[in-house]
């Protein structure tokens, strides 16, 4: 048998969010952005939209939920300063130009408008 170098492709890595050298508020930041509503607007119609209150750090409540600190989360939910955007919510930015400060912490969207 002779040695000869193989042709084939290398195989394909991944890497999940998780698993990388960044810090949680880097991997925060590099999901942190300003948009518009029609790009949150799906997200509204599967239920993953949070809005968070002024009164609150977006990063904050995002370190909280990919931590999993069902206390914190709870208490936010509890308080209203954090709350699920619902039709209600959605219809009065449907025809606006509202742009909107969001945080993706997969499955859910943060947002706020600006």
């Amino acid at each position: 048998m002779t040695d000869t170098p193989s042709t084939a492709p290398a195989p394909l890595k991944y890497v999940m969010l998780g698993n990388d050298a960044a810090s949680t508020a880097e991997k925060l930041a590099a999901y942190t952005g300003q948009v518009p509503w029609s790009y949150l607007a799906p997200h509204a119609l599967t239920g993953s939209l949070y809005f968070v209150d002024p009164s609150l750090k977006l990063e904050d409540v995002g370190a909280a939920i990919s931590a999993n600190q069902a206390d914190c989360v709870q208490g936010w939910l509890k308080n209203g300063d954090l709350i699920q955007i619902e039709a209600l919510h959605a219809a009065q930015w449907e025809d606006g130009s509202t742009e909107f400060e969001a945080l993706v912490v997969s499955p859910f969207v943060l947002c706020r408008p600006v």
